[in-house]
């Protein structure tokens, strides 16, 4: 949702790497966003206008002198309306424009005449990326406040190989996300969320684990930067994309959690519990592998620390996850006392952990309740981060 109804303009200016942005002009059209193209004569070599018309189902610019008209005023109306910028790709030509303030096509023109922020993907030859006039022309852009999407590495159109590859569609379309969200509700406040589930280790090729996917985590540091926030996802184990613009700290074991947890906490403004944290571990992991011994194996378990319960620094806003077997409601509860939380989402366990949907219950510590009904993780993320805005609001 965070996409729908936003104004973008997609400037495409003349490198081969065009090709790989009408994924991009599918996927922000795909998700609500309306997209106005401008393309540079160089880009129209590369990827005919009619082909982002089609996806865009709206007209593609590329004439510098077009016809004005009271209610299309050009370049005008389309910077006025636009509430971000993107350039993708950016070859070190537009790079330049940009930098100097020059406009003598469609794309640099539109960016002259516009208060939206900028997005940039650049995409060349490496020795072009790193020539020190681009280089000089970045830094240039980057003080203005344009975002910039480091391009990747790998082979490249000429053979060669090294730095200049146009950078993920997924990537760029999560970089225009989070420069839309930096003026909402959120703008400025720091949240901390974890995702995943820990893993115990019983010897060096074993370990006690969970079913989480760590989807719900991911689409809850989605939604948080999505309104706004600054986010450091903690993660634990997950095999997922990372939001773009997160800062994301890798661990595997509860005593990671806890410790990367609270390091994270101590200048945040809210936590969200999303992760499934381990309660046991063996009390004394083995060194080598454990082999068959033609009998049972036991294992002595110890409790783990409670990152939740442990994590209590005044003016924290605590979110909990209470996913149960029986008896939801009162079990929530229970642990939203407990752990002395603000706000506690219960779902049923065995229906949510690993699942691409969920059907949570929203508690709140004065006592009210929000049911959700069933629906895809990204959208419940939604409403949970919003409740937690509310909350953060009063």
């Amino acid at each position: 949702m965070s996409l729908h109804g936003r104004n973008v303009i997609l400037g495409v200016s003349g490198s081969i790497a065009a090709y790989k942005v009408v994924q991009v002009a599918r996927d922000l059209t795909q998700a609500g966003a309306r997209v106005d193209v401008l393309m540079t004569e160089g880009a129209t070599r590369f990827v005919t206008p009619l082909t982002f018309q089609t996806l865009t189902r709206r007209p593609v610019i590329t004439d510098l002198w077009q016809d004005w008209s009271e209610d299309a005023q050009g370049h005008i109306s389309l910077g006025e309306e636009a509430e971000v910028m993107l350039i993708a790709p950016a070859s070190a030509q537009t790079i330049a424009r940009l930098a100097l303030g020059l406009s003598d096509d469609m794309v640099s023109l539109t960016a002259l005449a516009t208060y939206a922020p900028l997005v940039i993907a650049p995409a060349m030859n490496y020795h072009m990326w790193e020539h020190p006039a681009t280089r000089e022309h970045i830094r240039t852009l980057e003080e203005r406040g344009a975002t910039i999407l480091s391009p990747g590495a790998g082979r490249l159109a000429s053979g060669a190989v090294g730095e200049g590859r146009l950078a993920e569609a997924a990537a760029i379309l999560g970089a225009v996300r989070w420069r839309l969200g930096r003026n909402r509700q959120l703008a400025g406040k720091r949240i901390v969320v974890t995702a995943g589930g820990t893993r115990e280790p019983i010897d060096p090729v074993r370990y006690l684990s969970n079913g989480s996917s760590g989807r719900m985590g991911y689409a809850l540091a989605q939604a948080a930067i999505d309104d706004g926030a600054d986010v450091t996802l903690i993660s634990a184990n997950v095999e997922l994309p990372a939001p773009w613009g997160t800062a994301v700290v890798p661990v595997i074991t509860a005593a990671q959690m806890l410790e990367a947890t609270s390091r994270a906490c101590e200048q945040a403004d809210a936590l969200v519990m999303a992760a499934a944290v381990s309660d046991y571990t063996p009390a004394s992991p083995s060194g080598q592998k454990i082999k068959k011994s033609g009998g049972g194996l036991s294992l002595d378990l110890v409790e783990t620390a409670d990152v939740l319960a442990g994590i209590d620094r005044p003016g924290l806003l605590k979110v909990g996850f209470a996913a149960e077997t029986d008896n939801l409601r009162e079990n929530a509860r229970s642990k939203l006392t407990r752990k002395g939380l603000d706000l506690i989402v219960a779902n049923d366990a065995v229906a949510t952990i690993g699942a691409p949907d969920a059907a949570l219950t929203l508690i709140r510590a004065d006592g009210g309740i929000e049911e959700l009904g069933q629906l895809p993780k990204n959208q419940a993320a939604e409403r949970v981060v919003a409740a937690l805005a509310a909350l953060m609001q009063r």
